[in-house]
């Protein structure tokens, strides 16, 4: 879950992850640790038709969520991030 200021444009202010509740650390409107933000849009053959969900989970929730995936997730690691 995100809040946001108006200045010039939207800056994020607060960041909660919405498993567990922790508050992320936010400086100058930039995200200061690890978070999965996740947008679903929900369409046709889906009993969320037309709904779209949003959420953010900090990195502990994740790593809690993806130990009881069946399969696992993809992991590649990146040499250069911009």
């Amino acid at each position: 879950m995100r809040k946001y200021e108006e200045k010039k444009e939207n800056q994020v202010v607060e960041v909660y992850c919405n498993c567990c509740g922790k508050k992320l650390a936010v400086k100058d409107g930039m995200i200061m640790e690890g978070v999965l933000p996740v947008t679903a849009f929900w369409g046709y053959f889906s009993e969320k038709d037309g709904e779209h969900h949003t959420f953010d989970l900090c990195e502990s929730c994740y790593d809690k969520w993806i130990a009881g995936f069946q399969i696992p997730v993809e992991k590649k690691i990146e040499n250069e991030m911009l």
